[in-house]
């Protein structure tokens, strides 16, 4: 295992990328009537497969005062992306991986970039991952990723707290969310029983930001974000994938309108639900790139993770080779306590709520 202390440094910049598009309208018609045979689409279609990088923002503009007290939120952002995963669509279709990296891991900006906030051009300085976004917005962050990961990034897809909300709200009953034990967390506001049950715009906003629920930091939270994930896609595939109508409405208010670099459209959305119409939660899988430790506090930067580099290395690899993820490993891979940051795999089969 690699020092838990080490910086994880960006490898060599991708190369200029080559713009592949491909319209999708004879595979399409394919696929029935409505929505999905018509729209065209500009979504790339590499060889070796679709690379999706998901961010959940930190920002609050448009929640109003009331939602703002009842569900916690706060009034102050961080202007960061606490929610970052790389999505990978098979080549083929038939295979959706999620990898989530932590908030907290340690990177190192390159010299050179310019603070979007202030104008100024940066010297190199190491840096939280999730404050790739307050820097230099979408682009960087896109950047960042694929430094860390060698993971082209072909789509970005940004869903503030509003826009989380929203989505939720799309489904008339929720999303189902369970547990095993009853989870209440203080800062969120979060109180469930142990069981199942179904969560609804600010609940599920407060479930899915809930850290201090069960003792397990940001990698519990990552848990919950997947489950939630695995759930939500179960009820588009019971649900809106049938209807192109309300199948657009939902892409269209997890899109919203905002523009950035190589952000996906709600056409694309559209296209790739319409690829993915016949996928299985056996066919998904979920995890967290493997962490060696903790990190000494940086000044300037805090508390950091170190990725344990050799084998989040073999992670990256099968993502770029468009291969399932690797096997969790039978010994302990982490230093953490309680075997958080241990690589563990799962379907998304085992994830969902009865």
């Amino acid at each position: 295992m690699n020092s838990p202390h080490s910086l994880r440094r960006p490898g060599p910049r991708p190369r200029a990328r080559r713009r592949r598009t491909l319209l999708l309208s004879t595979a399409l018609v394919a696929l029935g009537t409505g929505v999905l045979a018509a729209a065209p689409s500009d979504l790339p279609s590499p060889g070796k497969g679709l690379n999706l990088l998901v961010v959940g923002v930190d920002g609050r503009k448009a929640v109003t005062a009331t939602e703002k007290k009842k569900y916690r939120l706060g009034s102050r952002e961080c202007a960061c992306t606490d929610v970052i995963m790389l999505v990978h669509v098979s080549a083929k279709n038939d295979r959706v991986s999620v990898v989530s990296l932590p908030r907290d891991s340690l990177t190192e900006f390159p010299e050179g970039h310019v603070d979007r906030r202030t104008g100024e051009e940066h010297e190199g300085h190491p840096a939280k991952i999730n404050g790739a976004w307050a820097e230099g917005g979408p682009a960087f962050t896109i950047e960042t990723v694929e430094a860390m990961t060698g993971v082209e990034v072909h789509r970005y897809l940004e869903i503030d707290f509003r826009r989380f909300m929203d989505t939720v709200n799309v489904f008339d009953k929720g999303v189902p969310v369970c547990t095993k034990k009853r989870l209440k967390d203080p800062v969120t506001g979060i109180d469930l029983k142990a069981g199942s049950r179904s969560v609804r715009g600010g609940e599920a906003l407060q479930y899915v930001r809930s850290r201090r629920a069960d003792g397990k930091m940001d990698f519990g939270r990552i848990q919950k974000q997947q489950l939630f994930i695995a759930n939500l896609h179960r009820n588009l595939r019971d649900g809106l994938l049938r209807s192109p109508k309300a199948l657009k409405a939902f892409a269209s208010t997890m899109r919203g309108k905002g523009k950035a670099e190589r952000g996906i459209s709600v056409t694309e959305l559209v296209a790739l639900a319409g690829r993915l119409k016949n996928l299985t939660p056996a066919r998904t899988e979920f995890a967290v790139v493997p962490v060696g430790g903790f990190n000494q506090d940086i000044e300037g930067v805090g508390s950091t993770l170190a990725w344990d580099e050799e084998h989040a290395d073999q992670v990256f690899a099968a993502m770029r080779s468009d291969k399932a993820l690797p096997k969790a490993r039978p010994e302990p891979t982490s230093e953490i306590p309680q075997g958080l940051g241990d690589y563990k795999p799962v379907k998304g089969a085992s994830l969902l709520c009865k």
